[in-house]
């Protein structure tokens, strides 16, 4: 069973104090966290006391503890799952084998950038979000914007160890300059491209927590997979922390459909600028943002076809999400269609299956989004008003992969890219679109028993606590 050692200046469950020389190289990367943390984290907020929770086990039951805490003194730990005994690789080209508990040199570059792009999502996405504390709707969400900040900075953390423990100089030199890169600088953007994108109003975060976390879930699920065990134990555990995070994406965003729904019927009003004249935020604008949201967080797993990842599945560094649901572990007799633009058409083509596995991915991903729209539209529905969120084509305003390059409508339908820029703003968000929203929120909710008026009060708190806990308390206790 797992021990975490909570006296330690790092928590953590891998015994880190049994290597004194790993343990001296992530203490020495610490204060520079620190250091990225305080400029580049929440603004604001730093010497306020929040209701954080801290993970302090592997263990399924009780691997949490709650209390308020300073965020720059919160207690950024190590951990993995426990050791599965016996594991063998349940895909690819080795699979039955023993799993790794080292990098074999072969893989070693390709391991390596997997964890440095995995890596690099975490402190990206809390620089997207550092000022959003400033226009915080409740203190409910001031403290879940947090708690996802936290827990982002703790997955940084895991993916550090892996570059540290297991890589050498290299990966000591990738673990700093993953607190160098920042997240949409023109010079040293973050790695990819959704991360690079400004978040800097509330419906962005929900869309955010919903569409682009949940990306990363699926790839934490498919990295779960991995033949090098450490990763594997490390994205298991990361899991756990990655749900609430959707969570909040997919029940604020439900809170804000709530809201309107609930004051359309009541004010008996349909008409868009109708909606907004009540500083709600209105159907199609909600759709707007989704098509930005969604079509970013499509391009994070790459291209339809790859190369890249036929080798990753070959090999057993990355599989498919919840692989022991597959009947065919090897891969290598399968295919799969994918549409392919040629001649100014969409022609259907098959490919080797290996060569898919991205777009396998996507399927559930896509399978996963469809589940919390149709949520949303269950609520609109119940409030009597006649519209419904959808999710576009996965063809639609794409920048990886296959389709970049291709202009679609929302149907996924070639079209010339005249006509894409005259609808653009009917399909994504306008500057008048982000200006009206952003006009919403132009201060921050921090009275426990106040709800902005444009999102509808969560149905719970948090932790068997009121919804109008004092959860972020100003200053020193």
């Amino acid at each position: 069973m797992s021990t975490i050692l909570t006296d330690e200046r790092i928590p953590n469950n891998v015994d880190l104090g049994s290597d004194k020389k790993l343990q001296r190289a992530l203490e020495a990367w610490q204060p520079n966290f620190i250091k990225w943390w305080c400029e580049m984290g929440p603004e604001g907020f730093q010497a306020d006391q929040i209701f954080l929770r801290t993970a302090i086990s592997s263990q399924a039951d009780g691997w949490a503890h709650f209390d308020y805490v300073k965020m720059p003194d919160y207690r950024w730990g190590i951990f993995l799952a426990d050791p599965v005994k016996d594991r063998t690789i349940g895909f690819g080209d080795c699979f039955g084998q023993p799993v790794w508990q080292q990098v074999p040199g072969e893989h070693r570059n390709a391991l390596r950038r997997l964890i440095v792009t995995q890596g690099d999502t975490e402190p990206a996405s809390v620089e997207q979000q550092r000022l959003l504390g400033q226009t915080c709707p409740s203190l409910y969400d001031l403290r879940n914007l947090f708690q996802v900040n936290v827990e982002e900075g703790r997955h940084l953390w895991a993916m550090v160890y892996l570059l540290h423990s297991h890589f050498g100089r290299d990966g000591r030199e990738e673990a700093e300059a993953l607190l160098d890169r920042r997240s949409g600088d023109e010079n040293k953007p973050r790695i990819l491209g959704a991360f690079n994108e400004p978040c800097t109003d509330w419906l962005s975060f929900f869309m955010f927590t919903f569409f682009t976390d949940r990306d990363g879930k699926f790839q934490l699920l498919a990295l779960a997979e991995s033949a090098f065990d450490p990763l594997s134990r490390t994205t298991r555990f990361m899991l756990t922390e990655e749900a609430h995070h959707m969570f909040v994406g997919e029940t604020g965003i439900l809170r804000v459909v709530e809201r309107t729904a609930q004051m359309m019927k009541e004010h008996k009003i349909e008409h868009p600028e109708d909606v907004r004249k009540l500083g709600l935020i209105d159907f199609p604008t909600m759709q707007k943002y989704l098509h930005l949201w969604y079509s970013l967080s499509l391009d994070l797993f790459g291209g339809e076809i790859s190369s890249n990842a036929a080798a990753f599945f070959a090999s057993g560094l990355k599989g498919r999400a919840k692989e022991e649901q597959h009947e065919d572990h090897l891969a290598l007799e399968g295919s799969y269609g994918i549409d392919q633009f040629k001649d100014g058409k969409f022609t259907r083509e098959d490919v080797p299956l290996r060569t898919a596995m991205n777009e396998v991915l996507r399927d559930e991903y896509v399978a996963d989004c469809q589940r919390g729209v149709d949520k949303w539209n269950r609520a609109i529905a119940s409030h009597g008003i006649q519209f419904e969120l959808k999710l576009p084509s996965r063809k639609f305003h794409r920048h990886i992969g296959i389709y970049s390059g291709v202009h679609t409508n929302l149907a996924g339908e070639p079209i010339s890219k005249e006509e894409f820029e005259a609808k653009r703003e009917a399909w994504l968000p306008s500057e008048a679109d982000k200006t009206y929203v952003k006009s919403l929120m132009t201060k921050p909710i921090t009275d426990p028993k106040e709800m902005a008026n444009w999102i509808a009060a969560p149905k719970q708190g948090i932790k068997g606590r009121p919804v109008d806990f004092e959860y972020v308390r100003r200053g020193e206790l």
